[in-house]
Parts: structure tokens; sequence; C-alpha cells
């Protein structure tokens, strides 16, 4: 074998392989990768279900970065791995939205398009979807636990964290919405940023339940903290005397709402925002254009507010949905 025909074989090969490298990165197949905020739970379970249905469907790769906690250094560095990868479109549901905004403007100065989710008006990222208005979702939150308790009575707000830009956006039309309807209802404290871990949420209404015997009811804002809030009431023999309402995973809550513990609440479909991160992700990977009227899969005819594109996909839970909810492995 000849130096010169070994030269030509390796030259071959390093064109192919670059040739390779660059069919997977064109347009036509982007590589997209979406950090959420934990991993390991339901919620998040259903919304990488969406991720790889949507990519098998579309033909591109899309996979999800689950952190361990719901800690925004660990999702910092998750994306930073992924600039790192040199995906085309980094996806983020984000724990902290001041925290990632230096991260999220690397990956945009690398080339990388970003898309949030419950992250309305994040800085450094070209999209924000959303399923449900913030002031619609926690009006709605602020009626039914209103209408629950009959005006009257103290009750308390839990959120995934303090920083959580769309959970807080939540808590402030409820609040808002119970001061101007039920003025006889009592926030108790501010609001408490455990939503999003079940241990503690369970524990902060076990020591707001005993602080305060005349609290009637819990807003928890966060998948975990109905779960926990419910437990601690159940607990406290208290079921069906203090509402718990919230969104949460219907396969993991569907007994304590039988059992009247959790009261329901509303959400929408994480199996649903999984694939829209995909099918959003892709057109701009492709340079498509999202203008008023545009129809994007999964969301519809969208009318953007600045790179916010929100419309409203409630989904009522009760006793009567959230077995069939439950049954599609949310």
């Amino acid at each position: 074998m000849t130096k010169t025909f070994v030269r030509s074989l390796l030259a071959g090969v390093a064109a192919f392989a670059f040739a390779a490298n660059m069919a997977w990165a064109s347009p036509d197949k982007p590589v997209i990768g979406v950090v959420v905020k934990i991993g390991g739970i339901p919620w998040f379970n259903a919304m990488e279900a969406g991720i790889k249905k949507r990519a098998d469907q579309l033909g591109v790769k899309a996979f999800m970065v689950g952190p361990t906690s719901a800690d925004p250094a660990l999702q910092v560095r998750a994306i930073e791995d992924l600039i790192a990868q040199h995906v085309d479109v980094i996806g983020v549901v984000p724990n902290d939205a001041e925290v990632l905004e230096p991260v999220l403007q690397r990956a945009r100065a690398a080339g990388i398009k970003v898309i949030t989710h419950e992250s309305p008006k994040q800085k450094n990222a070209d999209w924000d979807f959303e399923l449900a208005s913030a002031k619609g979702f926690g009006e709605a939150y602020g009626k039914r636990l209103g209408e629950m308790l009959k005006g009257k009575g103290e009750y308390a707000v839990f959120v995934g964290s303090l920083t959580v830009p769309l959970h807080n956006a939540w808590a402030d039309a409820a609040i808002a919405y119970i001061k101007a309807n039920y003025p006889d209802m009592k926030l108790v404290g501010d609001r408490y940023g455990v939503a999003e871990n079940v241990d503690q949420s369970r524990q902060t209404a076990l020591d707001l339940m005993r602080a305060h015997p005349d609290l009637k009811g819990f807003l928890a804002f966060g998948s975990q903290g109905p779960i926990g809030a419910a437990r601690a009431v159940a607990e406290q023999q208290q079921s069906g005397k203090i509402a718990v309402l919230g969104p949460f995973s219907p396969g993991q809550g569907k007994r304590l709402v039988h059992d009247g513990t959790l009261s329901g609440g509303y959400m929408w479909n994480p199996e649903l925002a999984g694939e829209v991160f995909v099918t959003l992700g892709t057109m701009v990977a492709k340079g498509e254009k999202i203008t008023d009227g545009t129809n994007v899969p999964g969301l519809g005819v969208v009318h953007p507010d600045g790179h916010n594109l929100i419309v409203n996909e409630l989904v009522d839970l009760n006793v009567n949905t959230v077995d069939d909810l439950a049954k599609m492995g949310l």
C-alpha cells in the first residue's frame, strides 16, 4: 500500500465524515436538546414522551435533559453541554429565568436558537410558548378556590420557586382575583417556593396547618406541590375540610383525587408541550417565519406578543377526568 494511496484513503474518509456531519447538521434534520426543571417526575416524563413522539414524526433528532434536582446551576451546566455539542436548538423550562440569561446569550451567540416554556418574557430567547395565559390560568384557580371556600377562610400559596416567572405570575393573578372577588379570604404569609419537591411541599403544608388552625385551602403551582400538600392534609385527617388545588400529573394524583384529599385543578398537557418544543424548534432551525396568523401544530393559529406565543389549552382535573388523563400516560 503506497503512501499516496493511504493519503488518498484518509482524505476520502475525512471527506466522508465531514459530509456526513454536514448532512446531519443540515436544517432539514436539526438537533434539538430540551432542558427541563428536573428529571424523573411524571410531568416531565410525559414531556419527554412528547419530544420523542414528535421527533419520530418529523424525522429529526430531539432529546430531553432532566437535572437531578430543581437547581438553576444544574440547568446552566446542561445548557453549556448542549452548546459544546453544537446542537441547533436548545429548549428550556427554566427554574430561574435570570440565572439562565447569560448562558442563553452564549447559546444564541454560538448561532443556536433558544425556545423556552413556562417563562414568558424570557430574555435571550428566540421564542417562548405557553399553553395557558398567565392571567387566565391564575384567575381560574382563584375563582375555583373562592367558590370551594365560599369566600371565607385562610389559604396558602406554593410555587415551584420564588424565581420561576410563570408560577409567580399565576400566583399574582390568583391572589389578585381573590382579593377583588372574595375579600373575606386571607392569604397566609406570601408564597412558598417548594412546589417542585413533594417532601418539601408536604412538610411546609404540615407546618402551616399547625401554625394556622383556620387554614382552609392550598393553591400549589408546581407539579409536586399539590401532591405534597394533599398528603399532608390526609395525614392530619383534614380531607374534605382543607381544599388543595393545583396542576399535577393525573397518574400521580388520581388516588388522592378519588379519596377527596386533592380537590383538582387545571393543567395543560405536558406531552403536547414536548411536541411543541420539537415542532417549533424544527421550524426555527429551518428558518421558517412565525408571524401573526401562522399555524403552529400543537398551538394552532398564533398571534405573537413580542416573542411570546400564548394560547389557552386548559384541561380540567377532577374526579371525572383524572382516570382518562392518567391512561394517556400523564
